[in-house]
C-alpha cells in the first residue's frame, strides 16, 4: 500500500514537472509577441498548403510620420524633416523677352550699331577691291620695282582690312553680351522682387526644353511681363 501511494506521487510530480517546464519554454515567446507592436499576425495555411513567410520587410508596419504642410507657417514641416516647396511658377524665357520693350529698344540700338560697321567694312573691302583694279590696269606699263612696290602696299591693304573686319566681329560680340547682360540683369532681378512680393518659393524659368510641362496656371509670363513694360514705360530703366 506505501508503495502504491509513493508510485502516485511521483507520477504526480513528474507531470507537475512536465507541466511547469512547458510553461517556461513557451512564456518568452508570448512576451517576445506581446512586446513587439507594428507585426502583422499571419493566419493559418489553409489544409494541404505551406505558407511562405513574407519578406521581414514587409512584415513591419510601424507607421512613418508625414510631414503635414504648414499654409500659415510658410510651408514649414515637422522638426528635423526636409523644407517642402509650396508654391511654384514658371515663366516662357522667350516670349517674355520678345515682349520687354526694354529688349527691343537695346536690340534695335545694337542692331543700329552692327548696320553702321557693317556699312564700314563694306567701304573698305569695296575701296580695296579699286585699288586692286587700278594695278591691274597700269600693272603693264610699270617697271618691275614699281609693280613690286604696289603690290607691297596691296597687301598692307588687304591685311588691314581683315584685321579691322576681326575687330569689328570682336566688338559685336562683346555688345551682344552686354546687351543680353543688361536685359536679363532686368528682368532676373524683377522675378525676384516679384517672387518675394507674392510669396512664391520657386519660380523656373521655360526656355530650351528646360521645362517639359507646366500647368496654364502657373505661367506668370504675362503677369511679369506687364509689370516689366509698366515699369520701363514709367522710366525704371
Amino acid at each position: 500500500m506505501n508503495k502504491n501511494a509513493q508510485l502516485v506521487i511521483n507520477s504526480v510530480l513528474a507531470v507537475a514537472v512536465a507541466v511547469l517546464f512547458f510553461l517556461q519554454l513557451r512564456t518568452p515567446h508570448v512576451a517576445a509577441t506581446a512586446a513587439s507592436p507594428g507585426v502583422v499576425d499571419r493566419p493559418p495555411a489553409p489544409a494541404g498548403q505551406s505558407v511562405t513567410p513574407p519578406d521581414d520587410s514587409l512584415i513591419a508596419t510601424t507607421p512613418i510620420p508625414t510631414p503635414e504642410i504648414n499654409a500659415a507657417s510658410g510651408g514649414a514641416a515637422a522638426e528635423g524633416s526636409v523644407a517642402l516647396v509650396r508654391k511654384v511658377g514658371y515663366v516662357k524665357s522667350g516670349e517674355l523677352l520678345e515682349g520687354y520693350k526694354g529688349a527691343k529698344t537695346a536690340r534695335a540700338a545694337y542692331d543700329a550699331k552692327l548696320a553702321r560697321w557693317e556699312r564700314e567694312h563694306q567701304a573698305a573691302v569695296q575701296a580695296f577691291q579699286a585699288a586692286v583694279q587700278q594695278y591691274q590696269a597700269k600693272a603693264a606699263g610699270m617697271l618691275e620695282g614699281q609693280r613690286a612696290e604696289q603690290e607691297q602696299k596691296l597687301q598692307q591693304q588687304e591685311q588691314q582690312v581683315a584685321q579691322r573686319q576681326q575687330q569689328l566681329q570682336q566688338q559685336a560680340v562683346e555688345e551682344e553680351g552686354k546687351l543680353n547682360e543688361q536685359v536679363l540683369g532686368k528682368v532676373n532681378k524683377l522675378l525676384e522682387r516679384y517672387g518675394k512680393e507674392h510669396n512664391f518659393d520657386l519660380i523656373l524659368v521655360a526656355g530650351n526644353g528646360s521645362v517639359a510641362y507646366g500647368r496654364p496656371a502657373l505661367d506668370l509670363t504675362q503677369p511679369v511681363l506687364q509689370l516689366l513694360n509698366a515699369e520701363y514705360a514709367a522710366g525704371k530703366r
